[in-house]
């Protein structure tokens, strides 16, 4: 297995590639997240407008995936508190990008929400 991850790149000098794991925890989180239905979103609907609980439910998942991964990558330990913090830092700037910043009506987010409920209505054959 190591002469395998060697060849491809992903060891160096007998080392995973530093934040290998990471990549793979923060993604696997983020489609075990899809695959579930588990929604920071929907904790949020209740709480703000539907689109803002979008933006900061999607910006809080990847905070989260985040910590996750950089707590169980030894690579990327040390780096936590820089990766969580950089990552809440912007969600400060929802408010002011919400009182002056004008939405578009054609962000790609719209119209997903109906898309995405027919797709879990209709009847799937693999």
């Amino acid at each position: 297995m190591e002469q395998l991850l060697t060849s491809v790149g992903l060891m160096q000098n007998d080392v995973l590639l530093p934040g290998f794991i990471f990549g793979v925890v923060h993604v696997s989180l983020v489609i075990l997240g899809f695959y579930t239905g588990w929604s920071i979103n929907r904790l949020l609907k209740n709480v703000t407008k539907g689109y803002i609980a979008g933006i900061i439910g999607a910006s809080l998942a990847h905070v989260i995936a985040d910590l996750v991964a950089a707590i169980i990558d030894p690579t990327m330990r040390a780096r936590t508190a820089g990766i969580v913090l950089g990552g809440l830092l912007p969600l400060f700037l929802i408010p002011f990008l919400e009182k002056y910043v004008t939405k578009s009506k054609s962000h790609i987010m719209i119209g997903d929400h109906e898309d995405i409920e027919k797709d879990l209505n209709d009847e799937h054959h693999h």
